[in-house]
């Protein structure tokens, strides 16, 4: 996970004042003006709040998580001044004016401005509901024969059951929360898209999009492309894994229903019958995880002493039990915090982390500093991803966990095959909410239950319970804290799929892009100087052409997983 707040640190631009009785100042002056006094502060907020943070992660204590929200409430004020933000659509309005940087750095402010543009009366509406249905997600217990239990309880009772009936009671029990949420996600959907009205927009979807930069169409072209690409791959990867769970259950492949699959949204594959990935590091210490990652980054000229000497990398009481990268001061300080265990899953997450804190410790930060950061949220999801992978990589675990080959070798087929069902399946499952998120907030009143249905059909090819009427959609938490965000996920897969396709071109390598050794220091400055260095320079569109060389489309990823 990244770590994202609004780029800023601290830069000194040169402003020219004008001199002269009633001279005119000119478009460049007023805008280096507002940006020195703008970046400025912004800077003073962050660094404080990214220091809140980074405390507050680390000892759990209420005082310091309220240090940390008043920090991020005051980022909020900051970037809800009407006339700043009037003061930056005024310069824009004469962009041919400015320099090319001063332009793209004011375009980068007028985003994170133009959301907070909302009277406080909306604001209120906005955000208490939201609290009001999370609160709700956390305090509410599904019940099997009159019985409650947690989510965690209920995934873990479907992973081990075996009898279909009984299958069946509990993942309905992991939907039940979505009939106490469903008429105020709804209620909600309405004043978001009120809301992106008084901006403008045609609902809250278009603005979502938008003000991530994003062109609806693009992304719309994009995941279509996405489905047909993927349709056959996915037919075919999923007859034969209904076959094996359905020998598993003792029916035949045609019975299988959504709840014979672990994942309650079925976004993830079961676990592999043929492999656990953890065998390969049981007998490993903490720090020989740490050890590994450290080579690993350093064969490609990537090195991460400094950020390990910064990070806090191992479980301790009272320490925020998840993972995170971020950079304190948007100019190198840059660090991790994970709670190491020798297993894959920790293996994956500290590379995975490490990524995003090389692509930030990379950054040009020459450059006016709310560009000094990643080029979109998906691009640095994209590094992490890329290198997080190799966790699960063949070749890499050969050459890196020191297993013994012969023992590497006769897992691969079934560790790329399992590597393979996560991808697709994964990529379906975004389809789902990227196209009903999209139809949601066009029109809220439609019969979402049977539309939430229809595409989980079309895209996830499962088999709709018959009879069934009830809003399973609003089961999922993200439609309440994270709307309209999944699809980056999902580009950062094709674009760290893009990458590994410039990779083998770079290395002239024959084979698929699983059988690359990554450890080459020619993969390491292609990084350092196509995708690190340019920040946030330009649009993300324009960015990936000028690292990759083409358009983002799903073509390498589909042609990873056909």
């Amino acid at each position: 996970m990244k770590f994202f707040i609004v780029c800023v640190v601290i830069v000194s631009l040169v402003v020219f004042a004008a001199s002269g009785c009633g001279k005119k100042t000119n478009r460049q002056e007023k805008a280096d003006a507002f940006l020195e006094k703008y970046l400025k502060e912004n800077a003073g907020i962050y660094v404080t709040l990214a220091a809140n943070y980074w405390k507050a992660a680390n000892s759990g204590k209420k005082e310091d998580f309220e240090a940390y929200g008043k920090a991020e409430l005051e980022m909020k004020k900051l970037h809800s001044s009407s006339e700043d933000f009037a003061q930056i659509e005024e310069l824009l309005t004469h962009g041919a004016e400015l320099k090319p940087i001063t332009l793209r750095t004011l375009k980068v402010a007028e985003l994170d401005f133009k959301g907070n543009q909302l009277p406080e009366d909306i604001l209120e509406k906005l955000s208490k509901p939201a609290a009001e249905i999370e609160q709700s997600f956390t305090n509410f217990r599904g019940k099997v024969a009159d019985k409650e239990y947690s989510d965690n309880e209920l995934k873990g009772m479907l992973k081990k059951e075996i009898d279909s009936a009984k299958r069946q009671e509990i993942w309905e029990a992991l939907k039940q929360v979505g009939a106490a949420v469903a008429p105020r996600l709804i209620d909600l959907a309405k004043v978001r898209n009120e809301a992106a009205k008084k901006l403008g927009y045609k609902d809250y979807w278009e603005m979502s999009i938008r003000l991530q930069e994003h062109d609806p169409q693009q992304l719309i072209t994009i995941f279509a492309d996405l489905e047909k690409m993927t349709d056959e791959p996915f037919k075919k990867m999923k007859a034969k894994m209904d076959a094996e769970l359905a020998e598993r259950f003792k029916i035949k492949a045609e019975e299988m229903m959504p709840w014979h699959y672990d994942n309650p949204f079925f976004q993830e594959p079961p676990p592999s019958a043929a492999i656990d990935l953890d065998i390969f590091f049981q007998d490993k210490t903490k720090e020989d995880i740490v050890a590994l990652s450290k080579k690993f980054f350093a064969d490609m000229g990537l090195p991460i002493e400094d950020i390990i000497q910064r990070s806090d990398l191992y479980e301790r009481a009272g320490k925020m039990q998840h993972a995170f990268s971020i950079s304190m001061d948007r100019a190198g300080d840059c660090r991790v915090l994970v709670n190491i265990k020798p297993s894959a899953y920790w293996t994956d997450t500290i590379l995975h982390e490490m990524g995003h804190a090389v692509y930030d410790t990379f950054i040009d930060f020459s450059m006016p500093y709310n560009l000094c950061d990643p080029a979109h949220a998906f691009t640095t999801e994209a590094i992490a991803m890329l290198f997080g992978a190799q966790a699960k990589n063949p070749l890499w675990i050969a050459n890196y966990t020191g297993a013994d080959a012969e023992k590497v070798k006769a897992a691969g087929p079934a560790i790329l095959e399992q590597r393979l069902r996560e991808q697709l399946i994964f990529a379906r499952w975004t389809l789902v909410m990227f196209n009903f998120e999209k139809a949601l907030y066009e029109n809220p009143d439609q019969d979402l239950n049977k539309l939430w249905w229809d595409m989980v059909e079309r895209y996830q090819m499962l088999k709709r319970p018959e009879g069934r009427n009830a809003p399973d959609w609003a089961a999922k938490i993200h439609f309440t804290i994270a709307p309209v965000y999944y699809h980056n996920y999902m580009l950062g897969e094709l674009f760290a799929a893009q990458l590994r396709g410039v990779m083998v071109k770079l290395a002239k390598h024959e084979g698929p892009a699983a059988t690359l050794n990554y450890g080459k220091k020619e993969f390491g400055d292609f990084f350092k100087e196509k995708v690190f260095k340019p920040g946030k320079l330009h649009p993300w569109p324009k960015f990936v052409e000028e690292a990759t060389g083409e358009p983002l489309s799903p073509k390498y990823f589909a042609q990873e997983v056909k």
